[in-house]
């Protein structure tokens, strides 16, 4: 059993937790929520010894095994199916016993070794390494290729294929899901529903709460609170639990309001003195109950757009792709008022460079792109993060907008989507993914769009926001194209679908449920198809020859690009580490004093320094590593 006993955890001034309790029982899994910022990874790192509480007692198994998930494969040339089965201390502890025990030819400590091997499935570890893989949406070839080799984002599910392959009695997980397609998703949960162990997981991705856990901890106001069931349930139970505190809050506001009014008439009254004396006592004890309220920060919606023609927008026999090479062909589609369109396909089809031509932000290889006469159009990227100005203000972002808007206008907005008091007039360097995206949403809304773009809109965004932008698109008058892994807004958005795959775009004539059978069969196909080749190469010497000359030609024309990406990486790791030793410093309580005001200064002057350079170096790293994956593509995808 797990128990933590009155913590107090602290990173810089303020405490993340503070007497805070939990108790986790063996064989639970725990879905960990709360706002960007609370605390969430934090209590993981407790969890596994990398931080100590400030106070209070933590305590885990000493004899349990830990799996956690890495935020990236560290890069090198060990293959990915190697990494993955280093996941497993025992099995390679055994490998070796094997092989030292081979070497020294003493049959009874061959056995022993052998046993050992066996005991810890040694004998099906590759094809159950290949089996993670595989459902995490690697192909077959590539469990054979360097992790040099993977750009970041399949390095990141090949952390979490490490994880899961790590024998353990607890896995501790923090977004698992965000670099995955909704194949692997369903994938992972079939897999987590089947876990053991206990499970601790972070996720904004409210169906695989839903689907996978059995007890929700939410971290609100520095506590820990545990609801049962899973993210549908939390959220009832905790509506019952704020309106019973409501209710409880009224009723002590009146007994508090009647003795407060004895008090006053009878306080000059000297044969009431011990009387009244009592009461103030009374008054003091009473235990001041918070009032309850929907605690949600955020409060926004879509203005109604100026009217324009149908279509709104038309490609016609439009190819598109880089440097010349086409992603995408023969797409003709149009989009009209009130539509509502989800896109699906894999990884790597091309939905983000759909959303781009939509946007208008590239210009088609070939064919024709027709927009009406006064289109709006709303997009938002990821990379849209990263163009924002970092000296600039989030409220002078917005009256760049709007210059004549009176400010208290602007202020208020802001304050919709939670950009208050100071954090509206200082630069937005400092702010974290999630508030920058949050700014850029506003931005967003605030230009009264007809047409919406949105291409993984919740990546950064906690459950409550995730919330409050799908009530808003829910009330939204225009028209809507949207690309996430979150289910649960493409469900509570989207009213048909597209299928980007295999070079093309087509309506798609399903939900969600059909979508994932499309992907299973697709898979199930490619399998055999790989076979088949696979025949017909070992039939074809000239075949392979071809095929070797092909891949050694990519490989030369990858190296280039590689090297880029990877110093881009190393250059992030060092500032990730210079980081590291600024929060520490920050971490320690003297600093705040006083005496310590200009030391103080310049650490944080530093880190808002640092924190630009990391930006910058990581949208450069973002585009070295889509450049890898598309001149990785094989030609024809």
């Amino acid at each position: 059993m797990i128990y933590l006993q009155d913590i107090t955890l602290r990173r810089g001034a303020e405490p993340l937790l503070a007497g805070a309790s939990a108790t986790i029982q063996p064989g639970r899994k725990i879905g960990l929520i709360g706002a960007n910022g609370c605390g969430k990874s934090s209590l993981l790192a407790l969890l596994r010894w990398d931080l100590a509480t400030d106070r209070g007692e933590v305590h885990v198994p000493a004899t349990w095994t830990i799996a956690w998930m890495a935020q990236l494969a560290p890069a090198g040339e060990i293959s990915a199916l190697d990494y993955v089965l280093d996941g497993d201390g025992e099995l390679r502890a055994a490998e070796q016993e094997v092989a030292a025990a081979e070497a020294g030819g003493d049959g009874h400590r061959i056995a022993a070794a052998h046993a050992r091997l066996e005991a810890a499935g040694g004998y099906s570890a590759r094809a159950r390494a290949g089996e993670l893989l595989h459902g995490l949406g690697f192909e077959a070839g590539d469990a054979e290729r360097p992790v040099s080799a993977l750009s970041g984002g399949w390095r990141v599910r090949l952390s979490l294929a490490r994880a899961l392959m790590t024998p353990s009695d607890l896995l501790l997980l923090d977004e698992p899901t965000n670099h995955l397609d909704l194949e692997a998703v369903v994938w992972l949960e079939q897999w987590l529903r089947a876990y053991t162990g206990t499970l601790v997981i972070i996720s904004h991705d409210r169906e695989l709460l839903d689907r996978v856990v059995d007890e929700v901890l939410h971290i609100e106001d520095q506590q820990l609170t545990s609801y049962r069931g899973g993210y549908t349930a939390f959220e009832q139970q905790r509506a019952e639990r704020m309106a019973r505190q409501q209710a409880l809050y009224r009723k002590q506001q009146r007994e508090i309001a009647r003795v407060q009014r004895f008090v006053d008439r009878f306080r000059a009254n000297a044969s009431k003195a011990r009387a009244v004396q009592s009461r103030i006592k009374a008054l003091k004890r009473m235990e001041q109950v918070a009032p309850a309220h929907a605690d949600s920060p955020f409060t926004f919606e879509f203005a109604d757009s100026p009217p324009v023609a149908n279509p709104l927008l038309t490609l016609e026999g439009v190819s598109l792709g880089y440097g010349g090479a086409p992603v995408l062909s023969g797409v003709t589609c149009s989009l009209a008022q009130a539509d509502r369109v989800g896109l699906l396909g894999p990884n790597g089809a091309g939905k983000s460079t759909l959303v781009r031509a939509l946007a208008g932000e590239q210009a088609p290889l070939a064919g024709e792109s027709h927009r009406a006469p006064g289109l709006r159009v709303g997009y938002f990227a990821q990379h849209q993060l990263e163009q924002l100005d970092d000296e600039a203000s989030p409220l002078l972002h917005l009256q760049r907008l709007a210059p004549e808007a009176p400010l208290q206008r602007l202020r208020d907005f802001l304050g919709g989507f939670a950009i208050t008091g100071d954090q509206a007039t200082e630069p937005v360097a400092p702010l974290s993914g999630g508030e920058k995206a949050r700014l850029v949403l506003a931005l967003l809304v605030w230009q009264r769009p007809n047409l919406l773009l949105l291409d993984e809109p919740t990546n950064h965004l906690d459950l409550e926001m995730r919330h409050a932008l799908t009530q808003a698109l829910q009330g939204f008058a225009g028209a809507v194209v949207v690309v996430s892994h979150d289910r649960h807004l493409l469900a509570a958005t989207a009213e048909r679908y597209w299928l980007v795959a295999d070079g093309g775009v087509r309506d798609f004539d399903g939900d969600l449920d059909d979508y994932h059978a499309w992907l299973a069969e697709r898979r199930r196909a490619g399998a055999r198809d790989r076979s088949v080749e696979a025949g017909a190469a070992g039939r074809d010497a000239d075949g392979r020859k071809a095929q070797r000359r092909r891949q050694a030609e990519q490989r030369a024309a990858l190296k280039p690009l590689r090297e880029r990406a990877a110093q881009l990486l190393d250059q992030i790791e060092a500032l990730d580490a210079e980081l590291g030793e600024l929060e520490e410093r920050l971490a320690d309580p003297a600093l705040y004093s006083e005496a310590q005001g200009e030391a103080l200064s310049e650490l944080l002057q530093r880190q808002g320094q640092l924190q630009r350079q990391r930006d910058s170096l990581e949208a450069a790293w973002v585009e070295a590593e889509e450049a890898v994956e598309a001149a990785s593509r094989p030609a024809g995808q």
